[in-house]
């Protein structure tokens, strides 16, 4: 399998170029980075045969899929290439920088017959694969109510770049960080069909430079923020369940942490980090039980590859990916709908 990637970022040296190169019968032939030396640099470190600095030339090599690795506001274009190309797309989060490009892209794939996958790589952690096996099992029995977040304490990424810039981020912690927590706990959900949203965004942090900086990203000395570094929404959805997110780049908090928390019938769930930690919580015979999972310690990076390879098994069996476009969109909408709500305050449905 012949794959190309696009964009030469940290994401890409962190998960798709190792992740690639872990699976047998895979070889990563090019790379593409508008930087040429950023594009050099990652083509020797990582022994890749081909560097561009122009994505359609490397379209042109007949690849069969491709990773885009790029800031947001290029993912539908540089996805919709790809698949126009005959190429099967790993898009990281978020999947665009609203629903419409979104749907562009969910079409596009459909049209190419070509497979679209959505980089939740949290999905792919042990812990939360094996309480969404357990899920599956009916062990919760029905999920009302959830709560899930992404907070830190100091982590603005890269202050004053496209990360805090609105027409290239499409947003800030929410559409950055937030996504992936509303992703996880929507899937663990049995991704419910949402209907309405109660959005609120706040920055607080990142107008001040030099507050709530965090090591990821270049910042950009008198560059823009324009974005928000706390969110906080309620999702109901058509089955009657609630969702209460919460997602911040800087906060005063006691240290950053990722978690869900489920509500059901039968039990209770959370899967938490860190220490990356599935429990589910219940009683027998009128004793309150409390019971982790144990699971296989992933190192760092770990759900990255695993989502990789998942992706590759998905295009040699010929089986639709478990973080298809579908999904990708659907999270999108409550995205759109929330910032939707936080600038008009009131309530929004979701489209």
């Amino acid at each position: 399998m012949r794959v190309g990637i696009i964009g030469a970022g940290t994401i890409a040296h962190y998960a798709h170029f190792p992740g690639y190169q872990k699976v047998p019968g895979v070889e990563i032939v090019a790379i593409s980075d508008i930087d040429a030396a950023r594009a050099e640099t990652a083509k020797a470190r990582w022994n890749i045969p081909a560097s561009y600095t122009d994505y359609r030339q490397m379209l042109k090599l007949g690849l069969d899929a491709v990773s885009i690795c790029t800031p947001n506001y290029l993912h539908a274009e540089m996805t919709i290439a790809a698949l126009e190309a005959g190429c099967h797309v790993l898009c990281e989060k978020p999947m665009a920088m609203n629903a419409g490009e979104a749907e562009q892209m969910v079409t596009a794939a459909r049209n190419a017959g070509k497979f679209l996958m959505i980089g939740f790589n949290n999905r792919f952690r042990a812990d939360a694969m094996a309480l969404k096996k357990l899920i599956g099992q009916g062990l919760l029995g029905e999920i009302y109510f959830a709560k899930a977040g992404w907070v830190r304490r100091r982590g603005i990424p890269g202050h004053g770049n496209w990360f805090t810039t609105r027409a290239k981020s499409g947003g800030g912690a929410l559409i950055d960080i937030g996504v992936h927590m509303l992703d996880l706990a929507v899937w663990l959900m049995g991704r419910p069909q949402p209907v309405a949203v109660m959005g609120a965004t706040y920055a607080k942090f990142g107008p001040r430079p030099g507050r709530g900086t965090g090591s990821w990203g270049e910042p950009v000395p008198g560059g823009i923020f324009d974005v928000d570094d706390l969110a906080g929404a309620m999702i109901r959805f058509t089955n009657g369940a609630t969702l209460l997110l919460e997602a911040s780049w800087a906060a005063h908090i006691e240290k950053e942490h990722t978690f869900v928390h489920l509500l059901g019938t039968e039990a209770g769930a959370q899967v938490v980090s860190p220490p990356a930690q599935a429990k589910v919580f219940t009683e027998k015979e009128g004793v309150s039980q409390d019971i982790t999972l144990v699971t296989p310690e992933q190192p760092s990076g770990a759900a990255h590859h695993a989502e990789i390879a998942a992706f590759v098994r998905c295009i040699k069996e010929g089986v639709p990916p478990e973080s298809s476009g579908e999904d990708g969109l659907r999270i999108m909408r409550i995205l759109d709908a929330i910032y939707r709500s936080a600038e008009t305050g009131t309530a929004v449905r979701v489209d």
